[in-house]
């Protein structure tokens, strides 16, 4: 099982990214360390955004540029928009809901969570957002083990497939392929590696890869997703030097 990050904030470090030049970087890819590691992040939103440090900006810009995103992406494709909300979306790697309640509940008139640590989970059971039918079924397992039951017409997944094996990551949009509506879309939405050889980057901290953009293309061709647009998120300060985050839009091909 890997956790699945609620949104960490990366920031260009040689210390937290130590590769093995031998070895592929999702090799060193450590479930357990994964999730001992979110399991010690206390499940409240003040704890989340506690992650962000001195950057308590990053989710407002965060989020508008997911809107932004999402957006673009309809105006590309305006066979698959719709008037109001889509009817199911699902949140892959909720954390304790951020994402849903800030972006997700605006676009979809229910959104699924799927997050490993069941202390996140039974936060979303016991709040607002579940009370208030924004949030629908609720599935506590790793991205690499669950299998979707429904069609959803968007799949949302951020900050949380550095958790993945490069074979797990392409066997879960495989999944993802398979659950999307007629005019469904997947999104990921990842930060993006600075490796100077062009290579991925192991962190140890909590056992994660941050992948290059290369590799996130190759990785959804092989699993039957036709990729309609890709983007940079905008509008964080450079002189904070985080890492670049990037947008995908995916569809099946075909």
């Amino acid at each position: 099982m890997s956790a699945v990050s609620p949104d960490p904030i990366a920031i260009e470090s040689a210390e937290n990214h130590k590769d093995t030049p031998a070895l592929p970087a999702d090799s060193r890819i450590d479930h357990a360390v994964s999730l001992k590691y979110w399991n010690d992040v206390p499940a409240t939103s003040g704890a989340m955004l506690s992650l962000l440090g001195d950057y308590p900006w990053y989710s407002r810009i965060d989020l508008q540029g997911s809107k932004s995103f999402l957006s673009m992406v309809y105006r590309l494709l305006p066979s698959c928009a719709v008037e109001g909300k889509l009817k199911l979306g699902v949140d892959c790697g909720a954390g304790v809901g951020r994402v849903t309640e800030g972006f997700l509940s605006q676009v979809c008139d229910v959104v699924d969570v799927v997050e490993p640590v069941e202390k996140f989970t039974q936060l979303l059971r016991d709040g607002s957002l579940k009370e208030n039918s924004v949030v629908g079924d609720i599935y506590t397992v790793g991205l690499e083990d669950w299998n979707p039951e429904k069609k959803y017409d968007l799949i949302w997944t951020q900050f949380c497939v550095g958790h993945l094996t490069d074979v797990q990551l392409m066997e879960y949009v495989k999944r993802c392929r398979a659950a999307l509506t007629a005019t469904g879309i997947m999104v990921v939405k990842e930060n993006m590696s600075t490796d100077p050889r062009g290579e991925d980057m192991y962190d140890e901290l909590d056992s994660s890869v941050t992948r290059t953009d290369e590799k996130f293309r190759d990785i959804f061709s092989d699993a039957g997703m036709n990729l309609i647009t890709s983007k940079l998120q905008t509008g964080f300060p450079k002189n904070y030097k985080l890492l670049p985050v990037r947008s995908y839009a995916l569809r099946l091909k075909g």
